[in-house]
């Protein structure tokens, strides 16, 4: 259908941008500079810069960001992995990929890891946890750090979802032993097609994921060292990214602004549960405003039907899937707000009315 209200709008986007990102295609294309060339090292270090670590290694998609952070990591056969049971199936396809267990944790009311509950879930097997951070608010990384040095484990940070998001000043991304992220176009900083990268402090994982992204092959050497991967972010799109990574600052004044006016509009409805957590030092960016409904599917369902476009994920939570052969020892919240979650429009494109235009809709659905 056509919507009158999108929840995000890609053309318009560019159009916001045109001469910048037009400019970039015109520079690549005629110089023939299309892998592995400057501007995805320019991407890569002004990426590193953004997040806060020494280090930035651009690949194919966020899923790869995960593949290579757990194999950098030597996360393999017989280990386990201590994941969300609320997130996209990639950050548990990538723990069963490098032949490890996922052990799935319930999840808050912020829709991120439950620090509660992590403790409870570690064995002798445990390696490494990979705590995502949902919709532009980061997990509990303080907590989830000292459980880490607790227990000697690895930190992957799945933060496909927060770039520029923080904890008392410091980044998602520069918490662990690398950062994972994806460009995915809808992402708050979206490619023109998929693209993905990891960040690190560790020089050994940067030259790993180097190396490994383009066949295990060292470009200046020619050496392989190892049996790697194709998954190396394109010159182009590394090009088209460092161009809205100068704009994502703004970006995300311009979505906190939106968030505020669906919380000064929205506050007083019982039974909509919104995304605001106050939390002391904690940076919501919003990736994604998602609100829980206890209408659940017949709200989402009024908003689709009136124009308005929003996000659903996930109302079937991914161990219920059997052919992934996940262990449900039992997650009550992550069944709860699968049954009630919806994202409504968040982007930095978006007009003033259509925000009104989403509101008004909101707000017919309680008879308001």
């Amino acid at each position: 259908m056509g919507y009158k209200v999108r929840f995000v709008n890609p053309d318009r986007n560019y159009q916001m941008i045109k001469r910048e990102i037009d400019e970039a295609y015109f520079e690549v294309m005629s110089k023939g500079d299309l892998i592995d060339r400057q501007h995805l090292r320019s991407f890569e270090e002004n990426l590193a810069v953004f997040v806060g670590t020494k280090y930035a290694v651009g690949l194919n998609s966020g899923y790869d960001a995960l593949h290579m952070s757990l194999r950098a990591a030597g996360v393999g056969l017989g280990d386990e992995v201590i994941v969300p049971a609320h997130t996209f199936i990639a950050t548990c396809s990538a723990v069963v990929n490098v032949g490890a267990t996922p052990v799935l944790v319930d999840v808050a009311k912020d829709f991120n890891i439950d620090g509660d509950k992590i403790e409870e879930a570690i064995s002798d097997n445990t390696r490494a946890i990979i705590p995502v951070h949902l919709s532009g608010y980061m997990a509990d990384m303080p907590r989830v750090m000292d459980i880490a040095d607790k227990y000697n484990l690895v930190v992957v940070e799945d933060a496909c979802q927060s770039l520029g998001s923080s904890i008392n000043g410091k980044g998602a991304g520069s918490w662990g032993l690398t950062g994972c992220w994806s460009f995915y176009p809808f992402k708050i900083l979206g490619g023109y097609g998929d693209g993905g990268a990891i960040t690190t402090d560790d020089p050994d994982v940067a030259l790993f994921a180097t190396r490994m992204r383009y066949n295990g092959e060292d470009r200046e050497t020619g050496e392989y060292h190892g049996h790697g991967f194709t998954c190396l972010l394109d010159n182009l799109q590394a090009a088209f990214l460092d161009v809205k990574l100068r704009y994502l600052p703004d970006w995300i004044v311009r979505r906190k602004q939106i968030a505020e006016r669906y919380r000064q509009a929205l506050s007083d409805i019982t039974d909509l549960l919104l995304p605001h957590y106050e939390r002391p030092g904690f940076d919501h960016i919003y990736q994604n405003y998602t609100v829980r409904a206890k209408q659940g599917n017949d709200f989402s369902e009024h908003l689709k039907k009136n124009g308005v476009e929003v996000l659903t994920q996930f109302r079937k939570p991914y161990y219920r899937h059997e052919g992934l052969g996940l262990v449900d020892r039992g997650f009550p919240e992550t069944e709860a707000l699968s049954r009630e979650v919806c994202s409504l429009p968040m982007n930095a494109e978006i007009t003033d009315e259509e925000i009104e235009y989403v509101i008004k809709t909101v707000r017919s659905f309680y008879g308001l």
